[in-house]
């Protein structure tokens, strides 16, 4: 399925939203095709249309509670999409839940939390303070192997949002230390950063 198909069904679900409860179910699926296919399609609706998903709050919220990392891997996807001022209080009710996944020991899902906080950041930004204490603390706090490079990806997130930040010297000295990262694309994201906001 390519970009053309997925905008026609998002635009036919647009118009009937009862569309969407089989598009749903079949993120659930146990074959992986017929999962990618329908998470693609509810990717593109939450980026496009993001306030058509928000009467499914509960369903994703579910989802992010699954034991299946898959399940989980989506729901931090669409929930970072479609996460907005309009909803801001249903949000920090599963803040504690949905950041959670960072402190799990499958790069996967923890990385999937880190890169979309700044995306929650930008859109909820009375969160700001605790997602920046959670970032950069990330060694603190993951489980797993790959802490070089979630570090990165934190890197990533401080990007989409430091613009906002008053106080940048925590997170300007987190970054200098990333310019000696065991990971070579957080050594790169540190050396893109400093270059981006002119702190050579």
């Amino acid at each position: 399925m390519d970009s053309n198909d997925i905008d026609i069904i998002v635009e036919k679900v647009i118009l009937d939203d009862s569309l969407i409860k089989p598009i749903l179910e079949g993120i659930l699926s146990k074959n992986d095709e017929i999962r990618e296919k329908n998470f693609r399609i509810l990717l593109q609706i939450s980026r496009k249309y993001p306030k058509v998903l928000h009467s499914k709050w509960d369903f994703l919220v579910d989802l992010l509670k699954s034991d299946n990392h898959f399940h989980r891997y989506m729901s931090i996807n669409l929930i970072a999409n479609i996460a907005s001022n309009d909803i801001t209080n249903k949000f920090k009710e599963i803040f504690d839940e949905y950041f959670g996944n960072i402190w799990n020991n499958r790069t996967m899902v923890a990385g999937q939390t880190i890169l979309n906080s700044g995306k929650i950041a930008n859109k909820i930004p009375s969160l700001i303070p605790k997602i920046t204490n959670i970032l950069l603390n990330i060694d603190k706090i993951h489980r797993g192997k790959q802490i070089e490079l979630l570090k990165g990806y934190s890197i990533e997130s401080f990007n989409e949002y430091f613009n906002k930040i008053k106080d940048k010297n925590e997170i300007l000295n987190f970054v200098k230390k990333q310019l000696t990262s065991n990971s070579p694309k957080t050594r790169k994201n540190a050396k893109e950063f400093i270059e981006k906001w002119n702190f050579l």
